[in-house]
C-alpha cells in the first residue's frame, strides 16, 4: 500500500505543477481541506483565466450529473479548468462519479471538499480516486502533534519559534487549527523589525499567556518533583481561574501520565524507542517521559491517573459541593508530588 500523503506533500506537488484530475479532500479537520482547495483555487489559473475556467459549486445546490457535465468541458484559452465542489458531503448519488473517473478529462482539476466525514474506502469510488488522483483524509491532530504543526507553519513563512513558545501555544490554543493559525499570524505581525524568532516573552506580551505560569511549566515542575515551583504555579492558577481553567490542566496531566504508563511497556527504553512506541514524530519529545520515569514508579503513575480522574469528577460536582477548583488542584498536586 502506498504511503498516505499529508497536506504538505500535496502542496509540494501542486507547487511543482504536478496536477491530478481529481482531489477528494475529506475528514474531520477542515483546516487542511481548506488550505489545499484554496491553493488550487488561487494558484492554478491566472486572474484572466479564472473568468472562464474556474467553477465553484456547493453540494447542497447541485447534483453529480451537473458536476460531471461541468468537468467534461474543455478549458477556454487555458491549459486547465478548475471545478471545486464545496460541502461535497451533501452531493447525492456521488458513487456515480466512478463512471467519469474511468476516463477523466486531464485538462480538468476536479476538487471535492467533504468535511466532517469520509468516503467508504471499501467502495469502488474510493479505489478509482486513488488510481488517478488524491484521496486525502484530513485527520484532527493529536495534542503531541501540535508543536510540529506550529513549527512547520512558521517555517513556511521563514519564522522560527522557541520550543517552549511552541508548547505554550499548543497548550493555550489546542487543536483548533484555524484559531491557531490566526494567533500565529498575529505573532508574526508583532515581531520587531529584523527578528524572525518567536519567544515565550513575545507570546506573553501579545497573546496574554504567562511564560512562567502555565500548564507547560506546571508539568515540568511535576516531572522534576519541584515542589516550590509547582506550588507557585497552582497559587497563580487559583488567583487567575479564567485564564487557567482546571479542565485544561487536568487534560494536560492526564495525557502525560497516560502516555507515561505506556512508556513502561516500551520494548526499547531510549528516546528513539519511546518516541516510536508513543507515535511521537521527534525523538526529543520523549525526554520528559524518560525523566518522569526515573522519578515515578509504574504503581505511582497508576495512582496518579486515578487521582486525576477523581479530581475531574469532583470538579463536576461528584462528592463535592463547596471545594473550589483551586483547592482541588492543590490537593491533586500534593498527592502527585508526595
Amino acid at each position: 500500500m502506498a504511503k498516505e500523503q499529508n497536506y504538505l506533500d500535496i502542496l509540494a506537488d501542486l507547487q511543482k505543477k504536478q496536477f491530478k484530475p481529481i482531489y477528494y479532500l475529506m475528514g474531520e479537520e477542515p483546516y487542511f481541506i481548506d488550505v489545499i482547495a484554496n491553493y488550487i483555487e488561487n494558484n492554478v489559473l491566472t486572474e484572466a483565466e479564472k473568468g472562464f475556467n474556474l467553477t465553484v459549486v456547493y453540494g447542497t445546490d447541485t447534483d453529480i450529473s451537473d458536476i460531471v457535465n461541468t468537468a467534461k468541458r474543455y478549458p477556454m484559452m487555458s491549459d486547465y479548468q478548475v471545478v471545486i465542489v464545496r460541502e461535497a458531503q451533501s452531493v447525492k448519488s456521488i458513487d456515480e462519479l466512478v463512471y467519469y473517473l474511468r476516463k477523466p478529462l486531464t485538462s480538468t482539476i476536479l476538487v471535492f471538499c467533504h468535511k466532517h466525514g469520509v468516503l467508504d474506502r471499501r467502495k469502488k469510488l474510493a479505489a478509482e480516486i486513488q488510481k488517478i488522483g488524491v484521496l486525502f483524509d484530513s485527520k484532527r491532530l493529536r495534542d503531541y502533534q501540535l508543536p510540529q504543526f506550529i513549527e512547520n507553519y512558521l517555517k513556511q513563512k521563514s519564522i522560527d519559534i522557541d520550543s517552549k513558545a511552541s508548547a505554550m501555544m499548543a497548550e493555550y490554543v489546542g487543536a483548533d487549527l484555524n484559531r491557531m493559525v490566526s494567533e500565529l499570524d498575529k505573532l508574526i505581525i508583532t515581531l520587531p523589525k529584523g527578528q524572525n524568532r518567536i519567544t515565550p516573552t513575545q507570546i506573553e506580551l501579545n497573546i496574554g499567556i504567562s511564560k512562567d505560569f502555565n500548564n507547560f511549566e506546571l508539568l515540568d515542575a511535576i516531572i522534576n518533583k519541584n515542589v516550590v515551583k509547582a506550588n507557585r504555579i497552582i497559587k497563580y492558577f487559583a488567583e487567575n481561574p479564567k485564564s487557567n481553567p482546571l479542565v485544561m490542566t487536568l487534560s494536560t496531566l492526564f495525557g502525560f501520565f497516560s502516555n507515561l504508563m505506556l512508556v513502561y511497556y516500551s520494548p526499547v527504553q531510549t528516546e528513539q524507542g519511546i518516541a516510536a512506541h508513543l507515535g511521537l514524530r521527534l525523538s526529543w519529545q520523549a525526554r520528559d517521559y524518560l525523566r518522569a520515569k526515573s522519578k515515578y514508579t509504574g504503581t505511582e503513575v497508576l495512582q496518579i491517573i486515578d487521582d486525576i480522574r477523581y479530581c475531574d469528577a469532583r470538579s463536576k460536582g461528584v462528592e463535592n459541593s463547596s471545594v473550589s477548583d483551586g483547592e482541588l488542584l492543590r490537593e491533586l498536586i500534593y498527592k502527585i508530588l508526595h
